[in-house]
């Protein structure tokens, strides 16, 4: 038993003789938003199928709201609402309809009262008798998350639940899901989105079957010791070509008619720069490292595990 909404240690999975999951160990505690970050396939689809019980592990142990991954999977799948990245939900019925049926799956006692005031927590009323199939793609992932929270779990899971969606609407969905975690739901949450990573309360980052980095935004930021400086100037085209390969160098980006470049040795960095920065007429000063440099970072670090 823990006091943890979840707690997996030495997490592993394997298809065939490929590792996905390599000996990963994580807590979540309760209440909390876990932000779970990677790059395609570094596993984090697999890690969550795991601890909502849907996949076996071949190695390793965990607790999730109590049960074991590997003895309790019916008990876990209960208690925990899973989003996919895909919308699954039938095209032909209206919301409403929708959520008839999944309350109908779960067996949910008053069904059509739990679906009334599913309906307007999530602010879906406007549109209930609306074809699902015929909703713009913020509202298909508020149906889905009316249908993953109305058995009233204690853990959310989210696999890239934004992908696709446009801002207005990503913002809508956190500040649900910022709600829900207010009243004890404990949310993990995949994505790529950095601005929904820095509306987490913690993040993990896993790359190809490792845990690489975990913490608060500042904590993850502080320890993968990067360094920005900004270049600004007519010639930051010709700076950026003399900078690839450079001393310190590790990053190039444009930003509109700014040029960012990061590094983790920053003496190296700073001398590479401003050297560079004279030889084309520009000047350089240094600038706050955003958390997609550090994603960035990590994914040059890393080994695919699947070559």
């Amino acid at each position: 038993m823990t006091a943890d909404a979840i707690t997996v240690r030495d997490l592993t999975k394997r298809f065939g003789e490929k590792t996905v999951v390599n000996g990963v160990s994580l807590s979540v505690r309760k209440g909390e938003i876990m932000g779970f970050l990677g790059p395609n396939g570094s596993g984090k689809t697999t890690m969550i199928r795991m601890m909502c019980g849907l996949l076996e592990p071949n190695g390793g142990e965990g607790y999730v709201l109590g049960h074991d991954i590997r003895r309790e999977r019916r008990a876990i799948k209960r208690k925990v609402g899973y989003m996919t990245q895909r919308f699954s939900f039938y095209k032909d019925p209206t919301i409403a309809e929708n959520l008839n049926f999944v309350a109908g799956l779960y067996g949910l006692p008053g069904a059509r009262h739990v679906v009334r005031n599913t309906i307007e927590d999530l602010g879906l009323a406007s549109r209930k008798d609306q074809l699902a199939g015929e909703l713009s793609g913020g509202w298909k992932q508020r149906l889905a998350l009316a249908a993953c929270i109305m058995h009233k779990p204690e853990l959310l899971m989210l696999d890239e639940p934004m992908a696709g969606v446009d801002p207005k609407a990503r913002r809508d969905f956190w500040d649900e899901i910022h709600a829900l975690a207010e009243n004890g739901l404990t949310v993990l949450v995949s994505t790529h989105y950095m601005d929904e990573a820095e509306r987490c309360h913690r993040i993990a980052y896993i790359s190809y079957g490792n845990l690489i980095a975990k913490g608060t935004v500042p904590e993850v930021m502080q320890d993968a010791g990067l360094t920005t400086m900004v270049v600004t100037g007519k010639g930051t085209a010709r700076a950026a070509r003399a900078l690839v390969g450079a001393d310190g160098v590790d990053q190039i980006a444009h930003f509109g008619a700014k040029l960012h470049v990061a590094g983790a040795d920053a003496a190296a960095l700073s001398a590479s720069v401003a050297r560079i920065a004279q030889e084309t007429g520009c000047t350089a000063a240094p600038a706050d490292t955003s958390l997609e440099y550090v994603f960035i970072q990590f994914m040059h670090t890393a080994r695919d595990n699947m070559q």
